[in-house]
């Protein structure tokens, strides 16, 4: 069966190449239309080999897939939002481009495009993420603090999502040796208040990126998207204090999805906010003590995993244009019989209906232009409520 990890657009000859401005553009455009997430843009983009060419089609999807077509984003929107990070001294990263993080670059859903401000030199480097508690103990930040620096002595730049507590103490510690600040919101948005002044440090000295658009409020649902980035671009997550619904714990499990080291301080059974730290060694996550026990953790994170990962554009698994229109109908109703609410595998829907990979690649694809269809992570999917 085939492999249903996304293709990726980009290189000659599988090298990293700078996209032209009107090409990325046109990225920016088709990741900001309607119902177009990570995984659906490197479909569309592997099926019709541009984004331009993929705008052109997206209403003709969405009508096959039963549904109105997306609301697209306009020529002049996509350039009013470049002109306003270029205003603000920033630039957009795209997937496939040198400064485009690494590692970042092997998850199924990574971002297409970066909105960074700051150094992107510090995204090729190793990095290591430090997260945690918002309302932190006093000795959570205390450690948080003393163990980025001391990350930052061997080499490592730490990641973080600038939130209160934890978040804000890692920062601080690797100000000096660099750190990387994840936004859930827009790169242009100061969340929460009181970590301005740490804000701007970090923009100074560091690198803030997100996938949201410049304006854009920090919303709980932007938060698991903002982690999966925090886990992407690490070799490792370490968390330093967790409730058992904290969403640092969210992190972890993307840390585990993308292959990426866990590493957890422990804490006092009493307290709350060591139940989820105690949790994640209680399954199997490094206890950390110091920084040599992360850098000890990390020593068999082989060059392998670095590497640079497949960009060189191929037509992959999605079905031609020629396949007949009454086939196509035939699998979709099955198709729908087989999604529910709950999510499923494309792995097993492929197997249980007995299609082609590129006739049920192609019918999700179409579901989920005309609304009818959610992705989720780990290549699952399922029926909207109501569709």
């Amino acid at each position: 069966m085939a492999n249903e990890a996304p293709l990726r657009p980009g290189t000659d000859g599988g090298k990293s190449r700078t996209l032209p401005a009107t090409e990325k553009r046109d990225w920016l455009r088709l990741i900001r239309s309607e119902r177009v997430g990570p995984v659906t843009f490197y479909r569309l983009i592997e099926r019709f080999g541009s984004a331009a060419e993929a705008l052109l089609r997206l209403p003709e999807l969405a009508s096959r897939g039963g549904g109105p077509a997306p609301a697209v984003c306009s020529k002049p929107e996509a350039e009013a939002e470049m002109e306003k990070l270029a205003g603000l001294g920033g630039s957009f990263v795209a997937f496939g481009e040198p400064a485009y993080p690494p590692l970042l670059a092997h998850i199924e859903d990574a971002p297409p495009l970066l909105a960074l401000l700051g150094h992107a030199s510090l995204l090729a480097r190793k990095t290591v993420a430090v997260v945690g508690a918002r309302n932190a103990t006093l000795g959570g930040r205390r450690f948080a603090r003393a163990l980025a620096a001391d990350l930052g002595r061997e080499d490592y730049v730490v990641a973080s999502g600038m939130a209160r507590g934890i978040d804000a103490a890692g920062h601080e510690g690797a100000l000096a040796s660099g750190t990387v600040a994840v936004l859930g919101g827009g790169v242009d948005v100061l969340y929460p208040p009181e970590n301005a002044a740490l804000y701007e440090k970090i923009r100074e000295q560091g690198a803030i990126v997100s996938e949201m658009a410049c304006g854009t409020q920090p919303l709980a649902r932007h938060f698991p998207r903002r982690n999966r980035i925090i886990s992407g671009i690490s070799r490792g997550v370490v968390v330093v204090e967790a409730s058992p619904q904290s969403g640092s714990l969210i992190t972890a499990r993307f840390a585990l999805d993308q292959g990426r080291e866990v590493f957890a301080v422990p804490g006092a059974p009493g307290d709350p906010r060591a139940q989820g730290t105690n949790g994640l060694i209680r399954q199997g996550a490094v206890l950390t003590e110091s920084a040599s026990d992360v850098v000890a953790g990390l020593a068999q994170f082989g060059d392998m995993r670095i590497e640079e990962p497949p960009s060189a554009f191929s037509p992959g698994d999605m079905v031609n244009a020629d396949i007949e229109a009454g086939q196509l109908a035939q699998a979709r109703e099955i198709i729908l019989e087989n999604l529910g609410l709950t999510p499923l595998p494309v792995d097993e829907i492929i197997r249980s209906c007995q299609f082609s990979p590129a006739v049920v690649l192609t019918i999700l694809l179409e579901l989920e232009l005309a609304g009818r269809l959610e992705r989720h992570p780990g290549n699952q999917v399922s029926r909207l409520r109501g569709a």
